[in-house]
């Protein structure tokens, strides 16, 4: 199937590189006339794409013959001579059509691996990366056909990605086990639960010099991390027990324990205990050798990944500017689920960085975006929410109360956002479901019982 992978691939690359948006526009009303020149062109110089009714056919291995190849290469060197624009976009399409069935069985192949690569092989010398769409039951059919003028506006069956819209970032795909969220086909819903999870932290912050930049570091020695890990059980089981799909912890508030603690709890537990766990973990993030990573866990006690923060925070201080001593790993996970999308995880500063942000939605078409934060304020995070909106891009933001400062407790009224698409015809305040702080955030009584819960659910 290579072969096709990369042909596909190379058409792709010669039309985002050949054509203006104003071509992509007038694309997207393309003429009942000049559709059916297109198809009576590939069907006339290619066998086996259509049926005798003259409809788009699913593609065989049988099919994949030399003289197959032969055909098609043969027309696809006579519509590019001829700058035939339109025929080629056309042609790509009835490829992604035809590949529907083949695409379902790779993605079913994906699921058994530890992670992903795309299907073709030119990736480096196209610039485009394919691989299978995962559908997703509140995303529209249409997504971002009348916001951006692009070519993968026209593709169902294939995820293309662009490498200019990706740029230096580093990609990695996870296509998680069909049996992993055993109720979601049934509910056409995911079940979220979140917990800003204590008042008080388990780490230093110092500040140094170096290369006349002022940075900050975490540090989390002499800390016993026991009451922690045991909080971070207690409540992964008390969101099992509210059927919660995923549960979302803060920033910041890991050890160099809670990996290991919390998987082993996992391993030790029978299948019947198992299946009241919530299918995916999100672990507080844990500063570490220059690095803010979160661990994702499935439900068996497996690390999936962990996501790395990309972009510092910045903290102001009387004293001058300090910016988070991490160091970049550039590496992005992308979670793809059968109607759920694509899944991403970007921590704190990560989601308030703009063109980070566009970056992964444009890039993977995401669907929802985890974002554990340790900030003192919440407004941000609010507004970068609503930049998803038009994107059908959930959104759910959990925070961490240790990170509320004397005179900034106002911004605490909230302690995480859920934004989430709707159908027209829902009640607007549900388009951004708030997570309010409790009042022993504010007087110091922290009582640890803090958990948010939220469905997404199909539109």
């Amino acid at each position: 199937m290579q072969k096709i992978y990369n042909l596909i691939a190379e058409l792709c690359s010669y039309i985002i590189g050949s054509c203006t948006e104003d071509f992509f526009v007038k694309y997207s009303c393309i003429s009942n006339s000049e559709q059916k020149r297109i198809h009576t062109l590939i069907r006339g110089r290619v066998n086996g794409l259509f049926s005798s009714e003259n409809t788009i056919q699913q593609f065989s291995e049988s099919l994949m013959t030399d003289v197959f190849f032969e055909q098609l290469n043969a027309l696809v060197q006579d519509i590019k001579n001829e700058r035939d624009y339109f025929a080629i976009v056309g042609l790509v399409q009835v490829l992604d059509e035809s590949l529907e069935t083949i695409l379902r069985a790779q993605t079913a192949e994906f699921q058994q691996d530890d992670f992903s690569v795309v299907l073709n092989t030119n990736r480096e010398s196209t610039g485009v990366g394919l691989l299978p769409r995962c559908s997703c039951v509140w995303e529209r059919k249409r997504r971002l056909s009348h916001y951006y003028n692009r070519m993968d506006n026209f593709l169902f069956n294939l995820l293309l990605m662009d490498n200019s819209i990706l740029g230096e970032l580093i990609d990695k795909h996870f296509f998680l086990k069909n049996t992993l969220f055993p109720h979601f086909k049934e509910r056409r819903a995911l079940q979220i639960a979140a917990t800003p999870l204590r008042l008080e932290r388990n780490f230093t912050m110092s500040v140094y010099d170096e290369n006349k930049v002022q940075y900050f570091k975490i540090d989390y020695t002499g800390f016993d991390f026991t009451a922690d890990n045991e909080l971070v059980w207690t409540k992964i089981l008390t969101a099992g027990k509210k059927n919660s799909d995923i549960i979302i912890f803060p920033e910041m508030l890991g050890n160099p324990e809670m990996e290991g603690y919390i998987s082993k709890k996992l391993q030790t537990l029978s299948s019947a205990e198992r299946e009241l766990i919530p299918s995916l973990i999100i672990l507080p993030s844990y500063w570490k050798d220059n690095r803010n990573t979160v661990s994702i866990l499935d439900k068996n006690g497996s690390v999936l990944c962990r996501q790395g923060k990309q972009n510092p925070f910045r903290v102001e201080q009387e004293s001058g500017n300090y910016l988070e001593g991490i160091n970049s790993s550039l590496v992005v996970n992308i979670f793809h689920y059968e109607g759920m999308g694509r899944m991403a995880i970007l921590i704190c500063k990560d989601f308030l960085t703009t063109k980070y942000l566009e970056q992964l939605m444009r890039c993977f078409k995401l669907t929802l975006i985890i974002v554990p934060s340790f900030s003192t304020g919440s407004y941000d995070f609010r507004q970068s929410s609503a930049l998803c909106a038009h994107d059908d891009c959930n959104v759910v933001w959990i925070n961490a109360c240790a990170a509320m400062e004397k005179g900034k407790e106002s911004n605490f009224e909230n302690i995480g956002y859920v934004r989430k698409r709707i159908a027209r015809t829902d009640d607007e305040a549900q388009h951004l479901r708030k997570m309010p702080a409790c009042a022993g955030a504010f007087t110091g009584k922290c009582t640890h019982d803090c958990l948010f819960y939220e469905t997404i659910q199909g539109v």
